[in-house]
């Protein structure tokens, strides 16, 4: 008599399936996070059921900058130690962790929560330009464009110094270059060429 198939846990089988919502993570992967999790650390597994209770159940979006908060506006953005005249735009909040531990920056954010990209069908309102002119408009004296150097980020960043400019509102994109303490012969080509036509002149 042939074998009757294997029969998996009903339980089980929507962990797994669960699990692949996680980008990068396939069919195998999420079977041994889930194999993992049930029989080496039950105790991780409910932390971490908790904790993603929690945070789909408290966590929104900043009525202001659009980055993830708990309450209506971030702490970020009712700091009033910061330059409200400067908005910096990001494409996703590690962007904004990123320009934060710089500490050379001091202003205020609006954090896109992706790029422009028509291929997968996000464009301008999935990106709530809308929303970020109306944050241009609270007096903002410069928008900086931190938007990554990629093809949509370029992309993006270009849409939003043409609709900004359209506005009357004073546009910057970060500079691309080497990178502190790096050596001219570790550097590709294209980040080279782009150091040099960004250049600054010295003065002494």
């Amino acid at each position: 008599m042939p074998s009757s198939p294997l029969v998996m846990p009903s339980h089980l089988e929507e962990l797994i399936a669960a699990l692949r919502c996680l980008p990068g993570v396939g069919p195998k992967s999420a079977q041994r996070m889930a194999y993992h999790l049930l029989q080496r650390d039950r105790a991780g597994a409910l932390r971490l059921a908790k904790s993603l209770d929690l945070a789909a159940g408290n966590i929104q979006h900043c009525s202001k900058c659009n980055n993830f908060s708990e309450n209506d506006v971030c702490v970020l953005c009712a700091s009033l130690k910061r330059d409200a005249d400067m908005l910096c735009v990001v494409e996703m909040p590690a962007d904004l962790l990123m320009m934060e531990q710089t500490q050379c920056y001091r202003g205020m954010y609006f954090v896109l929560m992706g790029r422009l990209s028509p291929l997968d069908g996000i464009g301008a309102r999935e990106l709530h330009f809308d929303r970020l002119l109306k944050r241009v408009k609270e007096h903002i004296r410069e928008v900086i464009l931190a938007t990554n150097f990629t093809v949509e980020g370029d992309a993006t960043a270009h849409y939003l110094a043409t609709l900004l400019h359209s506005q009357g509102i004073k546009v910057s994109r970060i500079a691309r270059g080497l990178p502190a303490g790096g050596e001219l012969e570790q550097v590709d080509s294209g980040t080279l060429a782009q150091a040099v036509l960004e250049r600054r002149e010295l003065k002494i």
